[in-house]
């Protein structure tokens, strides 16, 4: 049976580094499911510095959308996965549609937060037909100033929501808060 645990954060709160001691104390074989697309030097620098911080015998899988798709692949080979990070998911699928949220119809939104939405249930769905013990890791971005772009309230609300789905269907969920983890569930 399966085990799937959320951890949340706000941004260098220590939710990976949280995230990644969960993943080391089942000691065994895991995989590390990377969603972030590496597109600037900032990004790859973060990269760089999370592959640091990981066992160098964990496999890494680079899958930016329909994870849900590599699920049963990964579960053949590994008891626990780690995925890191849904935010980035979310923004891979958002930019993915090519729309220009400042501008666009409440029509599209809805439309884009949808395909999201029935990722986020597909993949549920494939970890729950395993028994794999999944740790996955987003950020609470609810919980700062409201943004000052469209493109930016769009963007938190959609994360908030989402961050919802999964906190309800997770068995576990932990906010970390200035490097401490918070059990908030389960």
């Amino acid at each position: 049976m399966s085990r799937i645990i959320l951890v949340t954060g706000g941004a260098r709160s220590g939710k990976s580094s949280h995230a990644e001691g969960l993943c080391r104390a089942q000691n065994n074989s895991t995989a590390y499911i990377a969603t972030s697309i590496p597109f600037d030097d900032d990004m790859k620098d973060r990269v760089k510095k999370h592959r640091a911080m990981r066992p160098s015998e964990w496999t890494t899988y680079e899958v930016y959308e329909d994870i849900y798709k590599e699920i049963p692949k990964i579960a053949k080979g590994h008891q626990t996965v780690i995925l890191d990070c849904v935010t980035l998911l979310v923004n891979n699928i958002m930019f993915k549609e090519n729309i220009d949220f400042e501008t666009c119809d409440y029509a599209a939104i809805d439309g884009v937060e949808a395909r999201i939405k029935e990722q986020v249930s597909l993949l549920m769905e494939a970890i729950r037909k395993t028994d794999l013990y999944f740790v996955m890791v987003t950020n609470e971005i609810g919980m700062s100033v409201i943004g000052a772009t469209r493109l930016s309230r769009v963007y938190t609300d959609i994360i908030g929501r989402i961050n919802q789905q999964i906190a309800k269907m997770s068995d576990e969920v932990y906010l970390v808060v200035s490097g401490i983890p918070v059990k908030i569930r389960g």
